[in-house]
């Protein structure tokens, strides 16, 4: 037997445990990590009834899932299976779990580029990650991280690892950023190998791209904003670089690096949004509503296919923009379709659904429907525990120790305004929003103020027309 990987083979799948991959003949085969783990249980135990609390403890380790996890995930895994003869792979045990119908063999998976040239196996360990950085899957990023971090423990000095490996930290921050503590372990780790990928490699686009990335997130805008123009002066045709690029300016740059982005790569819903923002800044509402039309459609289009770098938010963000002008069934209806959305194990995901919520709650409290309102809200802070602007609209205290110095000051400040305006305040809201803004450093920050459904400004632009004008003259 040539040397290989030992794999579980049954049907035309194998199943790799050491790499953590599934294979259908030759094709990759992706899992997310619970569905991987609950498939490798039941193959170790091939033949037996295992319990869906084993199951559970194996996909999550213990973290607190819903009831029915298991199930949704076994249900995912029999659609990427199919079906052998009629019968599934995997069978259900009525009241004790389910149990791997199907018989395995135990054998090699031979790899003749590893097996005939060893020193591949690192650059494939490479692909392989950024494979799974380019779907923007929580559960992909995680296993990239674990995969580049082996990958740097073989090679310390490699480049290209430190930057994927700096791109999946900062993701991993992101996916918590709404969180009452977000990870800012990840973003530290980000910065330290975005800063060393420019060191091994400061010819790379790759490298400035991402070390712009990371210190946006790390609120040096000026520094993000000169690696940004760096990386698309080493490559102008790479429209990641221009997404970057896009990402850490403001204004008409972003405007016309978001174009840029569409020009080298049509369809790219986050280009959409980008350039949605600064439309919202300005009060351009028409101009916001035209871009985040087409966003949809690049959103809804990149869902339903495997493409890399898919989409979320843009119905969101459109149904606030439509609130703002008063089209408030219109809002909900595109509400309704952001739910509907299958992004789930999409990084911004949770802080998209969370968001869909309230706003959801902001516009029935609106129409004066203030159980259904509270309920709406009620279900942003089970997706986000803690979230902000929920927490606000419920009445909740928000000077909870972890937010005493909460980095995010303008998300912050437009809590505590949605809190006044809750108590009839407004005057005191758009003061507070005011003076939030004009202390904040040069960039997007606040964006959102003028289409925010719980303060409305639009209804009241008297007493918003500081606020909004410090955001207007901002985005120029």
């Amino acid at each position: 037997m040539p040397d290989g990987s030992s794999v579980y083979r049954f049907g035309p799948f194998e199943l790799d445990p050491q790499r953590a991959r599934l294979f259908h003949g030759a094709a990759r085969i992706p899992l997310p990590d619970p569905q991987f783990e609950i498939l490798l249980k039941l193959i170790l135990h091939v033949g037996e009834v295992v319990s869906k609390d084993t199951l559970a403890h194996a996909a999550w380790h213990g973290a607190a899932v819903a009831d029915n996890s298991v199930d949704q995930t076994i249900s995912r895994l029999r659609k990427r299976l199919g079906s052998r003869g009629g019968a599934r792979y995997i069978e259900t045990v009525p009241n004790r779990g389910y149990r791997f119908a199907v018989g395995i063999e135990r054998t090699h998976r031979y790899d003749a580029e590893v097996a005939n040239d060893v020193p591949l196996v690192p650059y494939r360990a490479l692909a392989d990650g950024e494979q799974d950085l380019d779907t923007l899957d929580r559960d992909a990023i995680r296993r990239a991280r674990r995969t580049l971090e082996r990958v740097l423990r073989a090679e310390p000095d490699c480049a290209r690892a430190h930057v994927d490996l700096a791109n999946a930290c900062a993701y991993a921050f992101e996916s918590t950023r709404a969180d009452i503590v977000p990870d800012l372990e990840a973003l530290r780790s980000g910065l330290h190998h975005s800063a060393k990928g420019c060191d091994l490699a400061p010819a790379s686009a790759d490298a400035w791209s991402t070390r712009a990335f990371v210190l946006c997130l790390n609120g040096d805008s000026h520094e993000a904003l000169a690696a940004a123009l760096k990386a698309v002066d080493l490559d102008p045709n790479d429209w990641r670089h221009a997404m970057r690029l896009s990402y850490v300016s403001w204004g008409e740059q972003r405007l016309r690096a978001a174009r840029r982005v569409l020009t080298l790569c049509p369809g790219l819903a986050l280009a959409h949004y980008l350039m949605a923002t600064v439309f919202v800044a300005r009060g351009a509402f028409d101009a916001a509503l035209e871009m985040l039309q087409e966003g949809c459609t690049a959103q809804d289009a990149q869902l339903a296919s495997t493409s890399g770098y898919p989409g979320v938010a843009m119905h969101l963000h459109r149904a606030r923009v439509l609130a703002a002008i008063g089209k408030i069934d219109a809002a909900l209806a595109e509400l309704e379709r952001e739910l509907d959305a299958s992004h789930r194990g999409q990084l911004y995901a949770r802080e998209c659904i969370a968001n869909t919520w309230y706003t959801i709650g902001a516009l029935r409290q609106r129409q004066r429907q203030h159980d259904v309102a509270n309920n709406a809200f009620t279900e942003a802070l089970k997706v986000v525990p803690g979230h902000l602007w929920a927490t606000a609209a419920l009445g909740h205290d928000l000077a909870t120790p972890a937010r005493r110095n909460d980095p995010h000051t303008i998300d912050l400040a437009m809590a505590q305004a949605i809190a006044l305006a809750r108590a009839g305040r407004h005057a005191e809201a758009a003061r507070t929003c005011a003076d939030a803004l004009s202390q904040a450093p040069p960039g997007g920050a606040g964006w959102l103020l003028p289409a925010e459904p719980t303060l409305n400004p639009t209804a009241r632009a008297e007493t918003w027309a500081s606020a909004i004008a410090i955001l207007r003259n901002r985005a120029t």
